[in-house]
């Protein structure tokens, strides 16, 4: 399993509500997505991580989702391009500092598009999914990229996935070999040779967690997850996300991790 040592992590802007979203589950209340941001933060940090913490950049709504700006690898960083033309701006306010903690930048290019939420990491692997945000060409740019960093990936297709707006929204690496995934890609070859742990279809938004080193952090209010992944072993840190669930967020999207 990959051990992280940094994160970066971006607050929320004052106009965090004005961001895309897909899902009618109301309006963000800003002071509680500071809040939760912070408690974010203070997990990320429990676990063990050095933060870089990015000022909040209201050029941007959904600029808080840094993850989506970026590929990390030990010795590299891919920048993305995302999909959704009102982000197209927000790589370039992550560009400086990822050119000062890597030796090599690559970069998608057009036309290619790549969201960092559609790229799955199984240890020396990944899973590339082609979403409305993540093109085919976006996909074949960053596997020939990720190969020249040593490393190999796959392509998984979501775009008739209902309910999903990245791979990550219904796929993550748990470790030792276990992979959770969402009950319409469970079945999928890509995913064939690990232990699958499925989600139950109600906590579907579980999915999306954080493996950091020994520890898993997990949102709120999926009893059923939790209990699995503590069934396992797993030390777990649970926190409230339902502001940035509103904004189509969760709690991978929320930092770039290397």
């Amino acid at each position: 399993m990959t051990q992280f040592t940094r994160a970066i992590v971006r607050p929320p802007a004052a106009n965090f509500a004005d961001g895309l979203t897909s899902v009618d589950l109301g309006k963000p209340d800003f002071a509680k997505a500071l809040e939760q941001h912070a408690r974010y933060c203070d997990a990320l940090e429990q676990c063990g991580l050095t933060l870089t913490r990015l000022p909040a950049d209201p050029q941007f709504p959904d600029s808080t989702f840094v993850e989506d700006t970026a590929i990390l690898t030990p010795g590299a960083a891919i920048l993305t391009r995302p999909g959704a033309a009102s982000r197209a701006g927000e790589v370039a306010g992550v560009e400086p500092t990822l050119r000062q903690l890597f030796q090599r930048i690559h970069a998608i290019a057009t036309p290619g598009t790549v969201d960092g939420g559609d790229i799955c990491q199984i240890k020396k692997h990944f899973i590339i999914g082609v979403s409305e945000r993540t093109n085919a060409n976006g996909a074949r740019q960053l596997a020939d990229l990720l190969v020249q960093e040593g490393f190999t990936s796959a392509v998984v297709d979501i775009r008739g996935v209902s309910g999903i707006l990245h791979l990550k929204s219904g796929s993550s690496y748990l470790g030792d070999n276990r992979v959770v995934l969402i009950d319409a890609l469970a079945d999928h070859p890509a995913f064939s040779g690990y232990a699958i742990v499925r989600i139950a279809p109600e906590e579907n938004y579980a999915a999306n967690f954080l493996r950091i080193n020994d520890q898993l952090i997990v949102s709120a209010g999926h009893p059923k997850f939790e209990s699995a992944v503590r069934g396992f072993g797993y030390p777990v840190i649970v926190l409230d996300m339902s502001e940035f669930q509103k904004m189509d967020g969760a709690l991978s999207c929320l930092s770039l991790r290397f």
